[in-house]
């Protein structure tokens, strides 16, 4: 290929640089409603912390924990190797369609037949001699041997005249994007799981609590109606009644402590730890319990810039889109540039020499003919990759509606439920009190006392159940809000 063809190639490419087929990327707008439908508390004071939410529960163990998890969690560790494989797959990507240029370097040796006419060895080999016995002037004889040697530079370049290699480099760069939103996602998921799990197992330990405090009562209740009954005071079936009541809890109390173990088998694995590895830390019965926060929802166009999963999703949209441009780019011509420079000779001392340089080039062009609609049918189907991406992003930002209002709904109607089982609970402890006080006077049968007894435990347990729900459902809004990562600072 002569300098001036070169060149014109070369302006040729300059000309249709900015030629990049397919569609161009544009952010899907979709309508959301302009507030929440559920009622939201008002929130006064200061402001949860939505990077951090699981401090505002004001519970040391659970901030540990969630900081620890998202520290150690083979989840959270699978997350960041995907961004760094799609780091390295958009290095790969921007070197789609640039020069490439690869150092070569050989030695060769030819030992000619004996047997060989030597004018036919004339007409292939000329030059200096290698090994053995030649001719003068260059000419290997047949017997001898041609030693020679190389060293020089490869070059090759497709020009990315309809911008396959730049759509190409833009669904890398989504994807890179996607492969970050989706690792602040699994630490979205991760806190809200920890918490949950914790939550959970708060709860059993103290239903345990309950069930022992009520257990250690009726004990000593048996304990007085034995004596009463030694005496004849009262019937034997009382403290049969008694020592009922006492079995029957006893026998409530063991599935409460094998789900304590689950639990913190569970959180044991959160934590990227052996399920044991939390039982010393966690067997111990829970502090007192803390208030629980207020969390502000805020308005539902804040999800799509706040959650992680739709923002991974609206990325691969776009880098669905680019798919479309790299599959059109391959049903236009392609152009390749390809040149070699290379010292050649049969000395290694003359290797470098200027008489030595050997140099060639070449240019081509392809374009396609006949494939069956191979090319076409692949173009149709990024289309269809874009519509399926577009759907899933069109469900991702509908479904996380659905997360911020259903916790909406179920926290409102838990904190009315609450308030009534405690006022269930002071009512039962105080119908207690006076049925124990007949009892003792001999007013009341002793099963009337019995199942005073069990109202109040049933509806502290009950108690205890709404409060662990009221957590559970405020972690559920947490993580709906897209709580739990928080933009690094730039710089």
């Amino acid at each position: 290929m002569t300098r001036s063809s070169v060149a014109a190639v070369l302006a040729g490419a300059a000309l249709l640089a900015g030629c990049t087929v397919g569609p161009n990327y544009q952010a899907p707008t979709l309508a959301v409603p302009p507030t929440f439908a559920e009622p939201q508390p008002s929130v006064t004071g200061a402001t949860v912390d939505p990077a951090r939410w699981w401090t505002a529960f004001g519970d040391a163990t659970l901030t540990s924990l969630v900081e620890r998890a998202l520290k150690d969690s083979p989840d959270v560790a699978l997350a960041a190797s995907r961004v760094r494989q799609a780091r390295l797959q958009e290095i790969a990507a921007y070197a789609v369609g640039r020069p490439t240029v690869d150092a070569v370097g050989n030695v060769s040796h030819v030992e000619f037949s004996k047997n060989a006419g030597f004018s036919s060895l004339a007409s292939l080999f000329s030059g200096g001699s290698g090994g053995g016995s030649s001719s003068g002037g260059g000419i290997a004889l047949p017997g001898s041997g041609i030693t020679t040697f190389a060293a020089g530079f490869d070059a090759s370049w497709e020009i990315d005249l309809f911008g396959g290699g730049r759509r190409g480099v833009e669904g890398a760069v989504a994807r890179t994007d996607a492969a970050i939103w989706s690792q602040r996602d699994a630490a979205v998921t991760l806190s809200a799981e920890v918490a949950q799990a914790y939550f959970a197992l708060r709860q059993d330990q103290t239903q345990i609590g309950v069930v022992e405090e009520e257990l250690a009562r009726q004990r000593r209740a048996l304990e007085i109606a034995g004596n009463v009954a030694k005496v004849g005071l009262t019937p034997q079936i009382d403290v049969t009644r008694q020592r009922q009541s006492i079995t029957s809890m006893e026998a409530r109390i063991e599935p409460l402590r094998a789900d304590t173990r689950v639990r913190i088998h569970a959180l044991g694995i959160l934590l990227g730890a052996e399920p044991e590895s939390l039982s010393a830390e966690l067997t111990a019965p829970p502090a007192a319990p803390v208030a629980i926060p207020l969390v502000p929802a805020g308005l539902p166009s804040d999800l799509l810039r706040r959650r992680p999963d739709i923002r991974a999703a609206e990325r691969q949209l776009a880098a669905s889109t680019a798919d479309i441009g790299v599959a059109v780019a391959d049903l236009y011509p392609k152009f390749k540039l390809t040149g070699m420079a290379e010292f050649l000779s049969t000395s290694l001392a003359s290797l470098l020499s200027r008489d030595s340089i050997q140099a060639s080039g070449a240019g081509g062009v392809s374009f396609p003919l006949l494939d069956w609609g191979r090319r076409k049918a692949t173009v149709n189907i990024r289309k269809e990759d874009r519509e399926q991406a577009y759907l899933r992003y069109k469900a991702t930002v509908l479904g996380a509606l659905r997360d911020v209002e259903d916790p909406l709904a179920r926290i409102d109607a838990e904190r009315r439920r609450n308030a009534a089982l405690k006022r269930a609970v002071a009512d039962a402890e105080s119908t207690t009190r006076a049925v124990d006080a007949q009892y003792r006077t001999g007013f009341v049968a002793q099963n009337a006392l019995i199942d005073a007894q069990i109202a109040v435990l049933n509806a502290r347990e009950q108690l205890v159940a709404s409060d662990a729900q009221l957590r559970l459902d405020t972690v559920a809004l947490f993580k709906a809000i897209g709580g739990g990562w928080n933009e690094p600072k730039a710089g």
